[in-house]
């Protein structure tokens, strides 16, 4: 899969952008601030249907503006697709294939695989459990439409449940009252905990194989997944947790409480790992993302690097260069402050590319 063109209006600070993409390497080059980034978040746009950093959507819209436009000609396969993304201010957002609307954007997602590796990924590491759970869906989602409605349902029966312990805090109720919701939450849900525990399974083989080759062997890693669900039975978790669900008047056992252990060493990597530690963590575990989708989908996915050079030793560098260069790696989208520095990296590993500078929003190519 190849993203051939992409043309940007107003979407963030870029005024108006036509891009001529490489199939192989695409490097954008400018100083800090300039909207490097805001490309690349116009790319995932258009594969996930949102911004890579969660912003309302009128947030994206150029300061100034009444509009935003994103769109990308792909070629996929032996088929040529064509994907539009707009909005108006105080409007929904429309989202096109081949000039067909879409009438539920969830519809979209996983025709165009993307991993994004980027400086705001540490909150995988830093943040709470749900960037992490987050993370496993998005994943899990590209590949299984079948997960991302159960998610859905599973959520919105979640709301319906703590709504509803909410609206009788204080007051007496039987737990028999709650067993609607408890038994459509232990539906979904257990379909929801075996898909993602599957995953992580195969997901923590591939992440073994990433990390080594860009560490170098230097530290031992894992991924685990924790669930707040006792000995797999969903249903009998929920009622023993009643009465703690009762004080506190929200649900506080099932697959929206869960979450993913990092470790390094044995020791969380949040506490133990250093600055360039945590980065190889995350774009090995990237990687893996990448090695997966490909494997599910049987194409290869957009890779896009937003600024992953930023403290990493030279051998680390050098070490991610030549696993993207690989044939198992197709087209890609790279940020850097430092012109040079990329010349000299993809010249010797016989790279094609194209440059494009960006400068107060604006895109050319040298």
């Amino acid at each position: 899969m190849i993203l051939k063109n992409l043309d940007i209006v107003n979407y963030k600070n870029i005024a108006e952008a036509g891009i001529v993409c490489s199939p192989r390497f695409n490097c954008f080059i400018g100083n800090n601030g300039v909207g490097k980034t805001n490309i690349l978040d116009a790319v995932y746009q258009l594969s996930m249907c949102k911004s890579y950093f969660n912003l309302p959507d009128a947030q994206n819209i150029r300061h100034g503006e009444a509009f935003f436009v994103i769109e990308g000609k792909y070629a996929y396969e032996d088929e040529e697709i064509d994907v539009y993304c707009g909005m108006k201010r105080g409007q929904k957002k429309i989202f096109k294939k081949n000039k067909k609307a879409y009438t539920r954007l969830s519809d979209h997602i996983g025709l165009l695989p993307l991993v994004m590796i980027s400086p705001a990924d540490v909150v995988l590491i830093d943040g709470a459990s749900e960037e992490r759970r987050r993370f496993i869906d998005g994943v899990i989602s590209q590949c299984d439409k079948e997960y991302l409605q159960l998610l859905i349902r599973y959520n919105r029966v979640l709301m319906q449940r703590n709504s509803f312990l909410k609206e009788y805090a204080g007051r007496g109720f039987d737990v028999d009252m709650l067993s609607v919701w408890d038994e459509q939450l232990a539906e979904s849900g257990s379909v929801i905990l075996k898909r993602r525990r599957a995953f992580i399974v195969e997901l923590e083989e591939m992440f073994q194989v990433y990390y080594n080759r860009v560490a170098l062997g230097r530290e031992k890693v894992m991924l685990e997944y924790r669930t707040t669900v006792k000995n797999d039975d969903f249903l009998t978790s929920l009622h023993n947790s009643f009465e703690r669900d009762r004080v506190l008047t929200y649900t506080t056992v099932g697959v929206h409480r869960d979450d993913l252990d990092l470790s390094l060493e044995g020791y969380p990597v949040k506490k133990l790992g250093s600055q360039g530690q945590k980065k190889s963590f995350l774009t090995a575990l990237k990687f893996a993302q990448f090695a997966y989708l490909a494997e599910q989908k049987g194409v290869k996915p957009l890779l896009l690097l937003d600024d992953i050079f930023d403290k990493l030793d030279a051998d680390r560098v050098s070490q991610i260069i030549q696993i993207v260069s690989d044939t198992s790696f197709g087209q890609v989208f790279v940020t850097d402050t430092n012109r040079e520095h990329i010349d000299e990296i993809l010249k010797q590993h016989a790279l094609e590319y194209k440059i494009f500078h960006v400068e107060g929003g604006e895109v050319e190519e040298f």
